[in-house]
């Protein structure tokens, strides 16, 4: 009728208030998590731009016409032939 040996011993409520502790923390982890998610701004969900690169800035110098044809030719022969080193 008397059950022994089944009580909590000391090592067992330091493992309770550890696994209630560690419960509690991510509970309010996850929460604060939700709550920045659904929260965000507008910058922080667009992706950063890429900057552009040698050759698309080149094409844009020629295309406002800050370099005549033969400079642009020459410069992206340049670029190219780097690009394959």
């Amino acid at each position: 009728m008397y059950w022994y040996d089944h009580d909590v011993s000391g090592w067992q409520y330091a493992w309770m208030g550890f696994g209630m502790i560690l419960f509690w923390g991510l509970l309010i982890v996850g929460f604060a998590l939700a709550l920045r998610y659904l929260f965000r701004t507008d910058s922080e969900r667009r992706p950063h731009p890429v900057p552009p690169g040698a050759e698309h800035v080149l094409a844009e110098r020629f295309a406002r016409g800050e370099i005549d044809a033969k400079e642009y030719a020459d410069r992206l022969a340049v670029l190219r032939s780097a690009t394959r080193q």
